[in-house]
């Protein structure tokens, strides 16, 4: 650190406290998709009823991103770090408790909150920490969201796999509570200033509109798509995201700024990300339902919780390769290359996937070039994005456009076996889902090619996320 700091035994302890924060986000992550077909057979439930234990989830990350990050902007950072840090382990108690499967999605919407920690600890890293230990620090705590989340997968997977669906919950509280209890001894006072209001209405709308949509789409084929409860909840979306719009764009102080959202040069950054959301979970879900299906759908490797926490590893250490690649790239031949060659990369691992799909290896591979365009795309964006707002606005378009990440992950994670089921769910099915979340990639990659370019363009500015 520059000039007077802390003790040096202090300022280790604070990063390892940061570094045990972004981490709680891995943690929920890997609580998630492996767990989903033993969820499913634990309470006798639809695969795709038990996806909503991922996809409640990242519906809370998405929302509860831009609030928590407004309410620790000031006086409130520690009291909402630790009551994120409480909501997360809240969460996971009530996962590991046998009392229903509502309990257990409920559980794990809580833990979503865990997903909107992470701007939270890079904030008061920031702050903490100046000069070139800043940028290594802020360097070492992104690394550790895709890492946690590679190491996250397996350990959990394993843990289930030997003490049951529960003992990972319970394995996943004490996790959070060390993570607490660190948080409550390092984590930093508040800054002395007034935090920025929070619009905890439009936060509402737009978690209902979103909520209704993606219960319609991804339990219409069980219920009917005419039955009275589809109709119903997409009226619902179809209503109340208007609102939502309207509302913002006549607030003071809106959850996000849709009037940046739709300046030239930011538009496509933003389309894409929500599409790429959408893609990469639905590669991850459907990469699970094949290691764990038992063949008797026409695919199916039949392979324990422990085998499918392996396929987030290739992608996480591909995503980090992929996000050191995307800045040699974008020194040669510039920024405009990337986001086409992220999107058509995560098209190919879903064609791969598709076209191949009877041994582990083949999954695994899939899942590598799957996180190469993670790390080439997701890497990008914010160099893209940054050029074409205010130094002062600058916070607010990234915001949205991570709000528009978790909303293409929890969409993805809700569509995907429902969109199996629609072609058929049995193996040409699955194809036939693969190929079309392959085809919205890349049509996602045409919207990056044509989109308009703005002169003066800088280059990446943040590592992947």
């Amino acid at each position: 650190m520059d000039g007077v700091g802390p003790p040096r035994g202090r300022d280790r302890r604070r990063l390892t406290t940061l570094a045990l924060v972004t981490t709680v986000g891995a943690v929920v992550s890997s609580l998630g998709a492996p767990l989903v077909p033993s969820i499913a057979q634990e309470y006798d439930v639809s695969l795709s009823s038990a996806q909503w234990a991922l996809t409640a989830t990242l519906l809370t990350g998405a929302v509860a991103t831009p609030v928590i990050g407004r309410l620790g902007s000031g006086r409130w950072r520690r009291p909402a770090m630790l009551a994120g840090i409480a909501a997360v382990l809240v969460g996971t108690l009530v996962a590991a408790l046998p009392l229903g499967y509502v309990a257990l999605v409920a559980g794990r919407a809580l833990q979503g909150v865990g997903l909107a920690l992470v701007p939270l600890a890079l904030a008061i890293a920031r702050d903490a920490y100046t000069g070139t230990e800043q940028a290594r620090v802020l360097a070492l705590l992104s690394v550790t969201t895709v890492a946690g989340a590679g190491l996250g997968y397996p350990v959990t997977a394993l843990v289930a796999q030997v003490a049951g669906l529960h003992g990972a919950y319970v394995f996943g509280s004490a996790l959070v509570a060390v993570t607490l209890l660190r948080a409550l001894r390092d984590v930093p006072a508040d800054l002395d200033v007034d935090r920025q209001p929070v619009d905890l209405l439009g936060a509402v709308l737009l978690t209902t509109g979103t909520l209704a949509l993606l219960l319609a789409i991804s339990q219409g084929s069980s219920w009917g798509w005419t039955s009275p409860a589809t109709l119903a909840l997409l009226a619902c979306g179809v209503v109340v995201y208007p609102v939502w719009v309207a509302w913002t764009l006549r607030s003071a102080h809106p959850i996000v700024d849709l009037r940046l959202a739709g300046r030239p040069g930011v538009v496509g950054p933003h389309a894409v990300s929500l599409v790429l959301g959408v893609g990469m979970y639905g590669l991850l879900s459907l990469a699970v339902v094949v290691v764990r299906a038992d063949g008797s759908a026409g695919f199916g490797l039949g392979l324990g919780v422990a085998a499918a926490g392996l396929v987030l590893v290739p992608y996480s250490v591909m995503s980090v390769a992929g996000s050191q690649g995307a800045r040699r790239l974008e020194r040669r031949f510039g920024s405009r290359v990337l986001l086409p060659l992220g999107c058509s990369s995560f098209a190919a691992s879903l064609a791969l996937l598709a076209w191949r799909h009877e041994h582990l290896w083949q999954v695994l591979l899939a899942m590598a070039v799957g996180g190469l365009g993670s790390g080439l795309s997701f890497a990008s964006l914010a160099g893209l994005i940054v050029p074409h707002v205010p130094a002062s606005e600058t916070g607010s378009a990234m915001s949205f456009n991570q709000l528009l990440r978790y909303l293409g992950f929890s969409t993805g994670s809700a569509v995907s076996v429902p969109l199996v089921e629609v072609y058929g769910g049995d193996g040409a099915g699955l194809t036939a889902a693969l190929a079309t979340l392959a085809a919205v990639c890349l049509v996602a990659g045409a919207v990056a090619v044509l989109r308009r370019r703005v002169p003066g363009a800088t280059g990446l500015s943040a590592p992947s996320a």
